[in-house]
C-alpha cells in the first residue's frame, strides 16, 4: 500500500513545493530530508550527470536523524553520490525499482519491511542487485551472522566512527565483504540465531534496563505483545527471567 509521494530535491532555488530542504554538503547543495515518514527522497546535483567514479549509495533507516547524519557524511565526500533516502524497507524496495545504485546502507529494525525482509526479497530478485550493508544500533550479537546468511555484504554498528562507515561502503563497492569477527563454527548451535528481529530488539532493550511498559511505548506495541515476545525469547534462550536473558546477551556480546 502506497503511503507517500516520491520527492525529488534539486539545488537551491528549485526545491519542490512542500519539501524541507537540507542545506549543506557539496557547495552548499540542498537535499530534502524532512518529512521522510512513508516516503523517499532523491538528489540531483545541479542537473549534472553524477561522477561516474563515485559510488552510488541509497540509505534507508527509520530515524530521520540517522538519515540526516548519513546524508551529511556522504554528501561531503566526493567519493560518493547519495542517490536517495528511504524511511522504511518498503520505500527502499520502491527506490530499488526506480534508481540504479551500487551500495545501500539499511537499518535492521525498520517499519513495514525490516532489514531481514529486504535481504530476503533481494535474494529472490533476478539480475544485478546492489550490495547491502546493514547499519544498526541493535546490539543483538547474532545480527551480523544473519546479515551474512541472508546475502548481505557488510555490517556496521551505529557506534562506529564515520570514517569507518565510509571505508566499509568503499570496500563493499569494490566487491569485498566487511563483517566483525564471528565464530562461524557456532552458527548451528547459537540460540541467538533463532530469534526474530523483534525478539532481538526486545533483548537489546532489556539490556538497557527498559521495563516492559517502556518497551511497549518505545516499540508502539501493547504490553501483552511485549510479554508474548518475552515468553518466546526466554524459551529460545533457555532462561527463566529477564535477568538471565540479559546475562546471556551480555556474555554473547563479550561485555562481561
Amino acid at each position: 500500500m502506497h503511503r507517500g509521494r516520491v520527492h525529488r530535491a534539486v539545488r537551491r532555488g528549485s526545491v519542490d513545493s512542500g519539501l524541507q530542504p537540507y542545506v549543506g554538503g557539496v557547495n552548499g547543495g540542498n537535499m530534502n530530508i524532512g518529512n521522510v515518514s512513508g516516503s523517499f527522497q532523491s538528489k540531483i546535483r545541479d542537473g549534472r550527470e553524477p561522477d561516474k567514479r563515485a559510488v552510488e549509495v541509497v540509505v534507508a533507516d527509520k530515524s530521520p536523524l540517522i538519515l540526516h547524519g548519513l546524508a551529511n557524511i556522504l554528501d561531503n565526500d566526493d567519493r560518493f553520490n547519495l542517490v536517495a533516502t528511504a524511511a522504511d524497507g518498503e520505500r527502499f524496495m520502491e527506490a530499488l525499482e526506480r534508481f540504479s545504485f551500487d551500495v545501500a546502507l539499511i537499518g535492521w529494525n525498520m517499519p513495514y519491511l525490516n532489514g531481514q525482509g529486504v535481504l530476503q526479497s533481494l535474494q529472490k530478485r533476478e539480475g544485478e542487485k546492489p550490495r547491502i550493508i546493514v547499519f544498526t544500533g541493535n546490539g543483538a550479537p547474532d545480527i551480523p551472522r544473519q546479515v551474512m546468511r541472508f546475502g548481505g555484504a557488510g555490517f556496521c554498528s551505529k557506534t562506529d566512527q564515520p570514517a569507518q562507515v565510509l571505508e566499509t561502503v568503499l570496500s563493499v563497492a569494490e566487491g569485498r565483504m566487511v563483517f566483525p569477527f564471528m565464530d562461524l563454527s557456532r552458527a548451528g548451535s547459537d540460540p541467538f540465531s533463532s530469534l526474530t528481529a523483534r525478539e532481538q530488539e526486545l533483548l537489546a532493550s532489556l539490556s538497557r534496563g527498559r521495563t516492559n511498559q517502556q518497551i511497549a511505548g518505545d516499540l508502539t506495541i501493547s504490553l501483552n505483545t511485549v510479554k508474548f515476545h518475552l515468553k518466546n525469547l526466554y524459551g529460545k534462550l533457555d532462561v527463566k527471567n529477564r535477568a538471565q536473558a540479559v546475562a546471556c546477551y551480555l556474555n554473547a556480546s563479550g561485555n562481561v
